[in-house]
């Protein structure tokens, strides 16, 4: 018996296949996913951490104190950005959109920026120490407006005090120490909360958070001032510091969305 056309099934030539297709989301691998990440930021420093110290310690003697400073300015540049500048203000925050969808566009950012900014370490790196110490401003900058628009992409944003300090938990976890991680962990789990957070923004301990930052991208940065090196670490370090910072943000805005959808199921209606 021949079927009618009607009820034969639809084939699409490899071809024709549509591209930019967004896939399920499966929540339990997520949480599964955000359960690894959890125990690594929770996880006790060791020999390695320990060590690194005194490698750091060594690196920063062989530069000159000016490009200490450049640094420790820049630094300070870049909190007060978080804490008052405009630069979180310009991603649109998206407001429909599935958990994938949102996760998608996340992730062209994240590698928008790191590419950008593996190109600005690479050039600069082979600039020696002026050029070197002018990518740090440079790379703040990335970093920043990389995480308004991932936070955008979830749907959240702004200029409000909530919102500024969520980023600023989010760049504090992602560069703790590992013997902070879990304060760190902690401080964002309690924003999620909304429990015991500061009303202005001169209350949150930025002082603190800026000496961590500092001191994790020391090591990894001070070695792209150094003659020959500077071009191909600067390159790599600047990708990894922006792929690190992007896989916090994702993880922490995951938190923030089941715990807020978590939160809209058990409300009445």
């Amino acid at each position: 018996m021949t079927r009618s056309p009607q009820t034969l099934p639809e084939f699409i030539a490899p071809d024709e296949v549509p591209t930019g297709l967004v896939p399920i989301t499966n929540a339990r691998a997520i949480r599964a996913e955000m359960e690894v990440w959890r125990e690594k930021v929770l996880r006790r420093p060791g020999l390695w951490d320990k060590a690194t110290r005194g490698t750091q310690d060594r690196i920063n003697r062989i530069i000159p104190e000016r490009v200490h400073a450049i640094i420790t300015t820049g630094v300070e540049a870049m909190t007060k950005g978080i804490l008052f500048g405009s630069d979180l203000l310009k991603a649109k925050p998206v407001r429909d959109g599935s958990l994938a969808a949102r996760e998608e566009k996340a992730r062209v950012a994240i590698r928008a920026y790191r590419n950008t900014a593996s190109v600005e370490g690479g050039v600069a790196g082979a600039g020696g120490f002026v050029l070197a110490a002018a990518d740090f401003p440079a790379l703040m900058a990335i970093k920043v407006r990389m995480l308004g628009d991932i936070v955008a992409a979830y749907g959240w944003g702004g200029g409000s005090v909530r919102e500024r300090l969520f980023v600023l938990h989010i760049f504090h976890l992602a560069f703790a120490s590992a013997r902070r991680r879990p304060e760190a962990l902690a401080d964002l789990e309690r924003w999620i909360a909304d429990v015991n957070q500061p009303e202005v923004l001169t209350d949150y301990d930025w002082r603190t958070f800026q000496i961590e930052y500092r001191d994790y991208i020391d090591l990894a940065k001070m070695a792209q001032l150094l003659p020959l090196v500077g071009a191909p670490v600067g390159a790599v370090v600047n990708w990894r510091l922006v792929e690190r910072l992007g896989e916090t943000a994702i993880m922490a805005c995951r938190m923030r969305w089941f715990a807020e959808t978590s939160l809209s199921l058990e409300r009445p209606e």
